[in-house]
Parts: C-alpha cells; sequence; structure tokens
C-alpha cells in the first residue's frame, strides 16, 4: 500500500482490534463474514470500487454512500470498519478491495485468536498447503482459475471436513478466491504468513531431505530467532532430492545448504573450464 491508503487501513485495523478486546470468538468470526462479503461485492462491482475510493468526493460522503448500500445488510461493526476505510485515501480503487478483504482475514484471526486456535490454524493452513502441492492433479483442481469458484471450494471442504478448524476452512475460501490477486498456493503462503505475524512471529521456510526431529526443529528456531531479534515460526518441507544439508528461506533472505546445490555449484564451476 502507498504511504496515504497505509493510513487508511490502519484506522480500520484500530477498530477492529477494539472489537476483537470485548467481542467473542463467534461474533469477531460473524463481523469478519461481514467485512468479506463486503469484499465480495467490491470485487464484483467495479463502479463501486471506483465510488467509495474517489477522491472527488468527501468522505462523509463516500461512508454515507456505503451505510445507505449495506443497510441493515452486515453488523454494524462491519459498517463503522469499512467505513473507516472509504472515508480515507486511496490511491486506487483495487487497493480499497485488498484492504477490506485483508481486513476480513485480520477478523478472522482475530476470532482464532480469541479463541486460543491461531497457531493450530496456522499450522492447518501450511500443512493444507503441502498436502496440496504434493498433488500435482490436486493443485491444478484447486488452482484452476476457469474452474467455477463453488466447484473448488466443495472440493477444499470436502478435503478439510472434521480435520481443521473453521476459520482455516475459511480462509481456504479465501485463498481460492484470490486473496490480494494471488494464485492459490501464493494466497495461502501469504495467510500463513499474516497468522504468524498476529503471533509476533517469523516464517522460516526450512527445506530438508528427511524430516527434523522436534529437539532438531527447536534450537533452529532458537538460532533463528537470535539472528532476527524476533520468535521463528519454523515450517519444513521434506524433498530427498535435495540428498541432505538444508536451505531455510526467512522473508527475502536465502539460506541454501543442500547437497544438490553444492553439486550445482560444483557442477556449474567445471562447465566453465
Amino acid at each position: 500500500m502507498q504511504g496515504a491508503s497505509r493510513e487508511s487501513y490502519t484506522a480500520a485495523a484500530e477498530r477492529l482490534e477494539a472489537h476483537a478486546r470485548r467481542a467473542n470468538p463467534e461474533t469477531i468470526a460473524g463481523t469478519a463474514a461481514d467485512v468479506l462479503a463486503v469484499a465480495d461485492l467490491l470485487r464484483r462491482e467495479p463502479r463501486l470500487r471506483r465510488a467509495l475510493s474517489d477522491p472527488a468526493r468527501g468522505g462523509e460522503d463516500r461512508q454515507g454512500l456505503l451505510s445507505g448500500l449495506l443497510g441493515n445488510k452486515v453488523g454494524k461493526p462491519a459498517v463503522e470498519m469499512v467505513g473507516a476505510l472509504v472515508t480515507g485515501r486511496w490511491s486506487a480503487p483495487s487497493e480499497l478491495l485488498d484492504a477490506t478483504e485483508r481486513l476480513g482475514v485480520e477478523a478472522l484471526l482475530a476470532s482464532a485468536e480469541r479463541g486460543g486456535d491461531l497457531g493450530e490454524v496456522e499450522d492447518e493452513l501450511f500443512r493444507f498447503g503441502q498436502v496440496v502441492s504434493g498433488d500435482p492433479a490436486l493443485a491444478g483442481a484447486l488452482g484452476d482459475v476457469v474452474a467455477p469458484p463453488s466447484q473448488r471450494v466443495t472440493l477444499a471442504k470436502a478435503l478439510l471436513d472434521g480435520k481443521a478448524k473453521p476459520v482455516t476452512v475459511r480462509l481456504v475460501e479465501v485463498a481460492l478466491a484470490g486473496f490480494g490477486g494471488r494464485s492459490f498456493d501464493g494466497a495461502l503462503t501469504r495467510l500463513v504468513e499474516l497468522a504468524a505475524d498476529r503471533r509476533d512471529r517469523q516464517v522460516a521456510y526450512v527445506t530438508v531431505a528427511a524430516a527434523l526431529t522436534d529437539e532438531e526443529e527447536r534450537r533452529l528456531g532458537a538460532k533463528l530467532a537470535e539472528l532476527y531479534g524476533r520468535e521463528v515460526s519454523v515450517k519444513q518441507v521434506v524433498r530427498p532430492e535435495i540428498l541432505g544439508g538444508m536451505s531455510v528461506r526467512v522473508g527475502s533472505d536465502l539460506y541454501d545448504g543442500t547437497v544438490l546445490r553444492r553439486l550445482t555449484d560444483t557442477r556449474n564451476a567445471l562447465a566453465k573450464r
């Protein structure tokens, strides 16, 4: 987001946090559903997006347009939160849509946090992403943007039925809708990172040939936390083809100490002689 857009989002996010402090998990989840419903409306109606982010119209005017449109269709907390968004300044109508969707996601994560399930939701999202990426046919079916969204949602729900928290299932639906304009895989990754960030943690993606033991994972997490000055959530990806060693990606930082990387570097060096 641009600076002005970021300030507009912050005002709405503060309203969300105030709501989350006094409401129960179910109420917060209901507010999340309302905000995401507004995001769906904005996605379907580009003219409305433009009207609600038009700098030529005053903030109160835009807020009045929103309130009149929504009426009693969504709860008061959601109207107030999205109202805080539309009164702000936006660099582009698409940023208003992204911010509304992000606010709905944060509300879902807040409901999980209030219910003590946030860490589990983070892990479930990551594990589901690994299951999907490990099955080309499944990845193709869920990532097929030409297929009807309802069809892909039905498939995802069938896979997660009885195996994941309701918040996890709803977030997977958000990912299938292309959260933030991303691919399904990219959206899941971003949702994992947002869940970790809400727990004040950095995500470290660790690729290994064989799974680390709990103690090895704990020691690695401690070393990375010392390096980055923040708690680290270690996410293991097991790929036997790397032969040995490990690679670690934290944000834009990549540390690749795999045997496959060393062999590749050696082969490239020999080819240049």
